[in-house]
């Protein structure tokens, strides 16, 4: 993954992460996941990345979108 990639959305919930990330694969934005939980505890963020051009549209969708109750 190019450094030049942005965070659009950071969560300890996994399965938020991954709906996320597949939605924005749904609109060939190519998130990527990066996990940066402890595996013995479980604490600390997954986070989804876009390329700088998809940020907007990757931030718009997440607004827009995506509801987590």
């Amino acid at each position: 993954m190019d450094s030049k990639w942005q965070k659009v959305f950071s969560t300890e919930q996994r399965y938020q992460a991954e709906i996320v990330k597949a939605v924005l694969e749904d609109q060939q934005l190519n998130p990527v996941l990066i996990d940066k939980q402890d595996r013995a505890y479980h604490f600390g963020l997954i986070e989804v990345y876009v390329a700088p051009n998809c940020v907007i549209s990757a931030l718009k969708i997440i607004r827009d979108d995506i509801r987590f109750k």
